[in-house]
């Protein structure tokens, strides 16, 4: 029996994981607008489809909890049907429906018309980059490749996704154009691996040429970068990113460790000095770049030595941004044959140490930052505060520019100078330059920005 009113044959897609997965739940969400269905995001609707994350264990946990939490409500007749895709349902399927068999359906990552199918609906070829999108207006994801061909130990990636499979560059720019017609200003790239672009396709690493026609995209304001792997980085980008002002000075590389013991275990195809030498290049060819890296502690044989290697190269490289994980120990992967001899609780002290660390430089460098003007997109508004970034500043992972709402009236997703008069750890605090200042007349405004 029916416990709730829930309007009927409204699909409820929820998202969890990383923003590849999100730009996932958004081609299946233009495919069923496509097909006139009633689609939500992670709102109420009586059929549910769970896109699922399987990366490491925290995020395997966080999902099965979310199927769980919706088969409960099927059982209890609060929705009708719930489907689950996504990753760990690529990685452990059989597992999951011996485990959670009152899901109506399970389904991998390249099963897409399956599911569509499953959700009466057709998998329509001549949508290209056509989604319904579910980030802010003003910044969306554009996956130029999916899958990884890298042989990282540590990563259960490519057992998910499968091999590297790059988009070409005109279905790239006919999204980025959709995007831009829709008020999309930001396109910030992402793939398991940025570095290999183009190497199927065009017997080449390509990424320079694709930024190349992107930056032609009337409309579009800001492009970012994200998850680059340091070997074979192709450095004709760099002269992109100097020569382009769309092109933010800005490139997420995640580096893992420096340690060389744990890069040949890692098998990350580089050395301490590589490394390093990578990351001076950058500092000299782009000064302005800001360079965000993550870091994995706790990884198996990572000893004290180790670990105070990698402590004095942070404090070295001073990164504008860093986040460091807890080695997760992934079966099928080549490092669950070795021992996941660190203990946990020294794995998260070693992570804490390495935040500890950051949180100081970033203290640091944002002092520098007091006095001078930046460009900066406003996201939202948030209580007394707009909250925007400077183009050294991805969504939901790096610092945010804090402006008061009460003294000056902005709009989202427009762009303004500001000077910053403040700086803590993670968070800017600033005044927009040549703005008006908010009339008491105009007080409905802020209502309406609300």
């Amino acid at each position: 029996m029916r416990t709730k009113s829930i309007k009927k044959n409204r699909i409820n897609v929820v998202t969890l994981g990383c923003s590849k997965n999100v730009y996932d739940s958004e081609v299946l969400m233009g495919q069923l607008r496509a097909n006139k269905k009633d689609v939500v995001h992670e709102e109420e609707g009586n059929i549910v489809v769970i896109n699922t994350c399987g990366f490491i264990d925290n995020a395997k946990e966080q999902s099965v909890n979310t199927i769980l939490e919706f088969v409960e409500k099927k059982d209890q007749g609060e929705v009708d049907k719930v489907f689950v895709t996504g990753c760990l349902s690529e990685r452990y399927k059989p597992d999951l429906q011996k485990e959670i068999p009152n899901v109506d359906q399970y389904f991998g990552t390249t099963e897409l018309p399956g599911l569509l199918k499953a959700l009466e609906a057709d998998y329509k070829h001549e949508l290209i980059g056509e989604r319904l999108t579910t980030t802010p207006k003003n910044y969306a994801y554009l996956k130029i490749a999916e899958g990884c061909d890298r042989p990282c130990s540590f990563c259960a990636i490519p057992l998910m996704r499968g091999g590297h499979k790059s988009t070409p560059i005109e279905n790239l720019v006919t999204e980025a154009k959709n995007l831009a017609a829709q008020g999309v200003k930001e396109l910030i790239l992402i793939a398991q691996d940025l570095t290999y672009y183009g190497l199927d396709l065009y017997k080449k690493r390509n990424l320079a040429e694709l930024l190349e026609n992107l930056v032609k995209v009337e409309g579009i304001e800001w492009i970012r970068l994200h998850y680059a792997f340091p070997t074979g980085f192709p450095m004709d980008v760099l002269d992109v990113m100097k020569r382009e002002p769309k092109i933010c000075n800005y490139l997420d590389i995640p580096l893992q460790h420096i340690s060389d013991d744990l890069l040949k275990s890692m098998r990350r195809g580089t050395t301490h000095e590589k490394t390093t030498n990578l990351l001076k290049e950058f500092r000299s060819r782009v000064p302005e770049m800001a360079i965000r890296t993550t870091l994995i502690v706790g990884y198996p044989g990572e000893t004290e030595a180790h670990f105070q290697e990698l402590k004095e190269w942070v404090k070295e490289m001073r990164f504008e941004r860093l986040g460091c994980f807890t080695y997760s120990h992934e079966e099928n992967t080549h490092a669950y044959n070795l021992e996941d001899n660190v203990p946990q609780e020294v794995k998260q002290q070693r992570a804490n140490e390495i935040m500890e660390i950051q949180s100081q430089i970033s203290w640091e460098l944002n002092q520098q930052k007091i006095g001078q003007v930046f460009k900066v997109v406003i996201d939202r508004k948030e209580g007394n505060y707009y909250v925007g970034r400077t183009e050294s500043d991805s969504p939901d992972v790096d610092n945010e520019v804090l402006i008061d709402a009460t003294s000056v009236y902005l709009k989202t997703a427009e762009y303004y100078e500001v000077k910053i008069t403040e700086a803590a750890d993670f968070d800017l605090y600033g005044e927009a330059v040549n703005v008006k200042a908010e009339k008491p007349a105009r007080k409905v405004l802020k209502v309406r920005s609300v």
